[in-house]
């Protein structure tokens, strides 16, 4: 009659009568046999209870202490209690010839991983696989353990090993793991076909990304524009997909859809100067430049660290022919603190432009020590020194410029006019 009754109470609650069902539980549980006890502690603990299972457990623990099934499921309920220590205890009490000993390794395993003890987790499992070397469980556990540690190399060994048996195990779907370790190792051909054998219905939300930045490096932006558009339906506030799909569109020759979706994704995350900064550069393949600039300008207000930001900007500025704007633009960089060696070539040119000379020499004296064997710089540097009337010093810069590329006919005939002129 009692296991009836224990039965009748457990189908209320799985049937929605939660409140009356527990009721019944809590008044016959003292009357209960000690198999049916266990029976309660493990609906407790599937039905998001373990403190309820506790009180039971820690009961049998003390009138059954070699029962392995009891200890493995009051080690879960302390691990769910957030009190490892207890759990760690009641594991290492499982002995070596028990049929559950490799169950308490991996336990264990997740447990010092926990902890930070990643050396201690790796022996533990390395025992469990020792013991059952066929058990796919524990060649999942050991790839998880190395994924989550960044030896994708290993990981992808023991899933490999774990995908023999079956391609689930503890309902996660091994071929999405492995698919995620080889495009984590940079394997982005290798990984895809992994990616593909998933249902696409069984594909969460981090796994649809994974797949459409995998599809993307490997140069397939078809795929990467299918899988990231799914996601963005499932989960549009999902920031890091916006980025990944602008690119993808990019690549695919879609320049009007991916600056479209440059524009959904700053909507969402308003702080992605990443976003905000590609923006630029896609505005400017649309032939938008006063969009470009926008997105610029605000990836520079979030980052003003960002040098390629700053010098793409100012480029746009120079083409414009808005010197003055690009003097403040990098001197109001300059002042929070923020240098690139190319910021004084833009500034040599920018006060140069507006015939500050003095400026502009101070500017390109110090973009000197950084560029004094780039090409483009010391024509443009020797071309100002002329203007400046320092002919010996252009002639200097004309003559290194010339050791870099001696077929420059360009080089060869200024070299020879600056000749002329001190022959003359």
């Amino acid at each position: 009659m009692k296991l009836k009754t224990i039965q009748e109470a457990i189908e209320l609650v799985e049937t929605g009568q939660v409140e009356e069902g527990l009721n019944i539980l809590s008044e016959i549980e003292g009357q209960l046999h000690d198999e049916d006890k266990f029976l309660l502690a493990e609906k407790y603990y599937e039905w998001g209870n373990p403190e309820l299972s506790l009180s039971i457990l820690t009961d049998l623990n003390l009138l059954y202490p070699e029962e392995a099934d009891i200890s493995l499921l009051l080690a879960d309920v302390y691990i769910d209690l957030e009190r490892e220590d207890e759990a760690v205890g009641i594991l290492e009490k499982i002995k070596t010839d028990d049929d559950a000993y490799p169950q308490s390794l991996l336990l264990q395993a997740d447990l010092y991983q926990m902890q930070g003890l990643h050396e201690v987790s790796e022996q533990k499992l390395k025992e469990a696989k020792r013991l059952l070397p066929d058990e796919s469980l524990i060649d999942f556990a050991l790839g998880e353990f190395y994924f989550q540690n960044g030896n994708d190399l290993k990981a992808i060994r023991y899933y490999e090993e774990a995908l023999r048996s079956g391609k689930q195990v503890a309902g996660v779907n091994i071929e999405e793991r492995l698919a995620e370790a080889l495009s984590s190792a940079g394997r982005f051909e290798d990984a895809l076909p992994y990616y593909e054998k998933v249902q696409e219905d069984q594909l969460d939300l981090h796994s649809l990304f994974s797949y459409g930045v995998t599809a993307l490096q490997a140069g397939i932006p078809e795929t990467a524009i299918k899988q990231l558009t799914k996601l963005k339906e499932l989960d549009p506030d999902f920031s890091s997909l916006y980025l990944i799909l602008a690119k993808a569109y990019e690549q695919d020759g879609m320049l009007e859809e991916s600056l479209e979706t440059v524009k959904e994704g700053v909507k969402v995350d308003e702080l992605n100067k990443e976003l905000f900064i590609y923006g630029g550069k896609i505005a400017l393949k649309n032939h938008s430049p006063e969009e470009a600039e926008n997105f610029l300008r605000t990836g520079i207000a979030i980052d003003p660290g960002h040098a390629e930001a700053v010098l793409t900007l100012s480029s746009i500025l120079m083409q414009q022919e808005r010197f003055e704007e690009v003097i403040e633009l990098i001197g109001e960089v300059m002042r929070l603190g923020e240098e690139d060696p190319q910021y004084f070539w833009q500034l040599g040119k920018a006060y140069n432009k507006i015939e500050e000379f003095s400026e502009a020499s101070d500017n390109y004296k110090k973009a000197y020590r950084f560029f004094n064997d780039e090409q483009d710089f010391l024509i443009e540097y020797g071309y100002f020194l002329i203007e400046e009337g320092d002919r010996k010093g252009a002639k200097k810069l004309f003559e290194k410029a010339l050791e870099l590329d001696p077929a420059n006919v360009e080089i060869q005939t200024i070299l020879m006019q600056l000749e002329d002129d001190f022959i003359s």
